[in-house]
């Protein structure tokens, strides 16, 4: 007797026993002829012609129509075996997918963490949240004797191509240390980086600043950023900060312009990406002085309370949904 037969001839008697008592014993049979099942790669609709096979045995004045709903349900499984079978093979590539992502999430997180510098001079705020898994944001740090460079880059695209060119951002800026003293040859000298190591199609802006926390200088450029804004205690208003000069990427020679202001007690330097400026509601993105009004409900705070709840209250306005990376920087003279 071949496989087939003993399996048909078991399944039959399990299936009488259970029909004749509904015993536990008869059940606990039926899944054990499962397991023997899957180990010997029995298809749905064969488990289904079996079962059919025995219900005739069993019964050999059942229904023709009963048996023909079984013909029915065994072009039905062969389908829908097929149909199940790729969706666990996508759902198992897609879980794959997700974790490298997670974990590439949780690499760029540390190649990119800068720590934010606590001074007497000046109180400093920052945070940077991804719309998604990967971030697409940037921003750093660096103290150098009495000055500190501040810069926060935004790639144009989003996901692992984007958390990519952060992450060489990165380092490229670290090559360029000999240049720090001067923001516009920072950025020129990294937009002949990003020109020709980046693919064309992705660009990449930037604000670079130095903080002199000694004379309080402030000194700046950037390449196609968002404008952010000074605050002047004096008179207790915003100006938006202004510069000239083309995304990184897009023309090899190009030459930034430089820009300095004299920060006064109490003044505040707020730099940011776009995702804090075109946060979207339901009545569209938001106006720059809903962001300057937050700005002074806050401000009464520390620097890094101040954009932590400027970042809470902006997610309530999209209803807890970033469309975009939300990176905020805020300097404060004390």
């Amino acid at each position: 007797m071949d496989f087939k037969a003993i399996l048909e001839s078991s399944y039959r008697e399990t299936l009488r026993r259970y029909i004749e008592n509904s015993s536990e014993e008869a059940l606990y049979q039926g899944q054990m002829f499962s397991r023997k099942s899957i180990e010997q790669q029995i298809s749905p609709e064969e488990i289904i012609s079996i079962h059919c096979k025995a219900l005739k045995d069993l019964f050999p004045e059942i229904s023709p129509e009963i048996l023909a709903s079984f013909d029915f349900l065994i072009e039905f499984m062969m389908n829908y075996g097929l149909a199940y079978q790729e969706h666990l093979s996508l759902k198992d590539q897609q879980f794959e997918i997700k974790s490298e992502i997670e974990i590439a999430a949780s690499i760029q997180e540390t190649l990119l963490e800068t720590p934010i510098p606590k001074l007497e001079e000046v109180d400093i705020g920052a945070i940077s949240i991804p719309a998604k898994k990967m971030n697409g944001d940037f921003y750093r740090f660096v103290q150098d004797g009495n000055s500190i460079s501040v810069a926060i880059a935004d790639v144009i695209g989003k996901g692992i191509p984007a958390a990519l060119c952060m992450s060489m951002m990165k380092y490229a800026m670290d090559s360029v240390a000999n240049s720090r003293k001067n923001p516009n040859d920072v950025l020129t000298n990294l937009n002949r980086v990003v020109e020709n190591n980046v693919d064309s199609n992705m660009f990449i802006t930037m604000f670079y600043g130095i903080y002199d926390f000694v004379k309080h200088s402030f000194t700046y450029a950037a390449a196609g950023h968002e404008e952010g804004f000074y605050y002047h205690a004096s008179s207790q208003s915003f100006e938006d900060i202004k510069t000239r000069g083309i995304v990184l990427g897009v023309e090899q020679n190009f030459t930034y312009e430089q820009y300095e202001k004299k920060v006064k007690p109490g003044d505040m330097i707020v730099l940011l990406s776009d995702g804090v400026t075109e946060s979207r509601t339901e009545n569209g993105f938001i106006e720059r002085s809903v962001i300057t009004d937050l700005i002074q409900s806050f401000m009464h705070l520390p620097a890094q309370e101040m954009v932590e709840n400027i970042y809470r209250h902006i997610e309530r306005l999209q209803n807890f949904e970033l469309r975009d990376d939300f990176t905020l920087i805020i300097l404060k003279r004390v």
